[in-house]
């Protein structure tokens, strides 16, 4: 599965989908395959303020627990309830409905050094 275009990606494996001043972020499909069973999600609540590169929630798998990070900052306006509910959603659509949380950009931050699709493929191969 080829990463979308319309998003870019950190070397932490999260993607960002930035529409005007709300980012929507995620974690990548080679992520999801490196977890695996996704069996717990849990995101900081709604209005917390998040630093660039500051962690905004974890998610836990039958192998680990991965701390998730922003490349921008920001207050976390809504959280995917879904995914709290259905942790599968992570493994079962990453970049759809298993998005995480969404942002409003307050700091673009560390948005341009990441990846876009093509890049992040590139270094990381199905």
């Amino acid at each position: 599965m080829a990463s979308p275009t319309d998003r870019v990606y950190s070397e932490s494996h999260e993607w960002h989908k930035v529409e005007g001043d709300v980012l929507t972020l995620g974690v990548t499909k080679y992520a999801v395959d490196a977890l695996t069973d996704v069996t717990y999600v849990q995101m900081k609540p709604v209005g917390t303020k998040v630093a660039v590169g500051g962690q905004v929630g974890e998610v836990e798998s039958v192998k680990t627990t991965s701390d998730i990070y922003c490349a921008a900052g920001g207050e976390i306006m809504e959280i995917n309830k879904a995914t709290s509910d259905d942790p599968s959603l992570l493994n079962s659509d990453p970049y759809g409905k298993g998005w995480l949380v969404k942002l409003r950009i307050t700091d673009q931050g560390n948005l341009a050094k990441c990846s876009d699709g093509a890049k992040y493929d590139a270094a990381h191969p199905a």
